[in-house]
């Protein structure tokens, strides 16, 4: 049971140099499941970081959220699934149904196929910050309809807030998988996520795999903070909270 815990757990190398993304992953070997490549260090230090990390054994998800025109988008993720070590990445859904489409198609050569899932609603949004961007209705309706629309453009699954989770397992199915970021510990600081959850409530809400950054990357002790998350879901496993 507590390999199945902690092979949920995705843990983000949110750094802006390699160094002490690497350094953190060595620590953490063993211990979670995969490893995660944002923006900001895949910006700093390119796909070479990707493959230190393939070179280390870790199964990676490459989040860089692509959004851009079809073909553009189909090239780019051909890219991304030739790397080594990729075994999840991702587009907007936003990005629309031709968009979603031609990146499923842009992995057809891919030699290890990595899952591709749709980012329906960022966890840092709410209703009024989406009002602003000029989508009307709760956060938790445009996610469940987003991720219907990346289910029928063939996609693997979808990242999205625990709050939408039971609906989304609802209408698209329980095989289709689900990423969770805007995980937070209880008593760990909301910082900029709005749509949060605890790893616990998470996991029993349906979630395939947790996303979890600062409260591991910023605490004194990241180790440890990994453990006490990996408890709380196998006891969240076995039915203890």
């Amino acid at each position: 049971m507590e390999a199945a815990a902690h092979r949920r757990l995705i843990v983000a190398l949110d750094f802006p140099a390699p160094a002490p993304a690497l350094d953190l992953a060595r620590r953490l070997a063993g211990r979670i499941g995969m490893v995660k490549v944002g923006s900001e260090l895949f910006t700093a230090a390119g796909p070479a970081v990707v493959r230190q990390l393939a070179e280390m054994g870790w199964k990676i998800f490459l989040d860089l959220k692509f959004h851009d025109i079809p073909t553009t988008v189909a090239g780019a993720v051909a890219a991304a699934g030739r790397l080594p070590g990729v075994r999840l990445l991702n587009v907007h859904a936003l990005g629309g149904l031709a968009m979603m489409r031609a990146a499923r198609a842009g992995l057809k050569r891919s030699r290890h196929r990595p899952k591709l899932v749709a980012v329906t609603v960022l966890t840092s949004h709410d209703a009024d910050s989406l009002r602003r961007c000029g989508i009307v209705g709760p956060p938790q309706r445009r996610a469940v309809a987003l991720a219907r629309l990346a289910q029928r453009a063939g996609l693997d699954g979808v990242v999205c807030s625990a709050r939408e989770l039971a609906r989304i397992r609802k209408v698209c199915g329980k095989r289709f998988l689900t990423v969770v970021p805007g995980i937070r510990p209880a008593g760990a600081a909301r910082a900029d996520q709005q749509r949060i959850a605890t790893p616990a409530a998470a996991l029993r809400a349906g979630a395939d795999y947790l996303v979890i950054g600062r409260p591991i990357t910023r605490a004194r002790d990241p180790l440890a903070a990994t453990e006490a998350i990996v408890a709380e879901l196998k006891a969240a496993l076995t039915g203890r909270i």
